[in-house]
């Protein structure tokens, strides 16, 4: 059990659970939740995730609370009736609508027995009403000292003693150091990848949007061709249905640049761990500040070389786990520099971790069993 006897009721509230960092830190926490014994459950429009987020032990509840529409108005009634009678302890809300539909159902309730209404920020919004929301939490988790500064800076009328930073954690068990696929997988990459053999691996795992940095990473290795550096590199990650043109553009640039033969766009993949694992360095190049550098963290995790822009998140992992990986922001040639030392004399990654999941999931349940003050 966590340091309070008491077993708690806890609803988590976002968009839908189709795959990223704040549907993942979701299904960590509902799982630590049902571990101890608590309650969880979940509340999204659905998604991908859901079978897993079932068979570790919660409760998911169907319901469209991301959708910008004025109808989702009328999911306040409901939300209220739930808390009330489900007994609700915690109310977690971790996007900008949920958390707009959880304070109006929860602000019309009997203050003396109301649950906690708890927020985290998991991104530098764009500084408005609408956003400040995710600071009206009795309680506001800030994942980073990133978006802890984010907040200070932007909303200097927040109470600064109710925020408490908790970052983001990967497993060392599923991120173990050293990490090698099993055979079958490799044998099964090597079919399906043979391009990739007997090349100097570059991966990027992030979405296919623009303000991840594909452009960057297609000029990065265009620069790398040119000075017979043998590389491949892997775009792992898929585009949202209704920003294809943008993978398209990519596609078309790749083709203009003649970079067919040295990239692979992998899509959505559930195997990025190892895909991670057989790559010789993992970039992020995202163009604005991240809130959190997990992915970063998982590479670094593996024992992967990272090469990070100095910016947000992926700074804090890469000051604490690999400094020499950080360059500056937006600084393609500083990249391809790094890249190239890298290929000449590999820079090894110490087994280390300052950001541990166990540490990011105890913070948040003692956190939920703290007696309000």
């Amino acid at each position: 059990m966590t340091q309070n006897s008491k077993y708690l009721n806890v609803v988590q509230l976002l968009p839908a659970l189709n795959g990223g960092g704040v549907e993942r830190g979701t299904l960590e926490i509902a799982k630590e939740l049902v571990k101890h014994g608590h309650r969880s459950i979940v509340i999204s429009a659905g998604g991908q995730m859901v079978d897993e987020l079932i068979n570790s032990g919660s409760e998911h509840i169907q319901l469209n609370v991301g959708r910008k529409s004025p109808l989702s108005l009328r999911h306040i009634p409901f939300l209220r009736s739930l808390f009330r009678q489900e007994n609700i302890d915690i109310i977690h809300a971790r996007s900008r609508l949920p958390a707009w539909l959880t304070y109006l159902a929860w602000k019309k309730m009997d203050e003396a027995c109301r649950p906690r209404f708890i927020t985290t920020v998991h991104g530098p919004y764009r500084v408005n009403r609408y956003s400040k929301i995710m600071t009206r939490g009795q309680v506001v988790i800030a994942t980073s000292e990133f978006i802890l500064k984010y907040i200070t800076d932007n909303y200097p009328d927040v109470d600064q003693n109710k925020i408490t930073l908790i970052h983001r954690g990967v497993s060392k068990t599923e991120f173990p150091f050293a990490y090698r696929p099993e055979e079958k997988w490799l044998k099964i990459w090597r079919e399906q990848h043979p391009i990739t053999l007997d090349k100097f691996i570059l991966t990027m795992p992030a979405r296919v949007t623009r303000w991840k940095g594909h452009e960057d990473f297609l000029n990065i290795l265009n620069h790398l061709k040119q000075q017979s550096i043998p590389i491949h590199g892997l775009v792992v990650g898929g585009s949202h249905r209704r920003k294809t043109a943008f993978l398209k553009k990519l596609k078309e640039k790749t083709r203009a640049l003649g970079l067919e033969n040295e990239i692979t766009f992998l899509g959505h993949r559930n195997d990025i761990k190892e895909i991670m694992s057989i790559s010789d360095v993992v970039l992020s190049l995202a163009k604005e500040p991240e809130a959190f550098g997990r992915t970063a963290l998982e590479a670094l995790c593996l024992g992967v070389p990272v090469i990070a822009y100095n910016h947000g998140g992926a700074a804090e992992v890469l000051a604490e786990m690999y400094p020499h990986g950080c360059v500056k922001p937006n600084d393609t040639s500083a990249v391809c520099d790094k890249v190239i030392s890298f290929f000449k004399q590999p820079m090894s990654v110490p087994d280390k971790n300052f950001f541990t999941l166990e540490k990011m999931l105890n913070d948040t349940l003692t956190l939920y069993c703290k007696e309000p003050s």
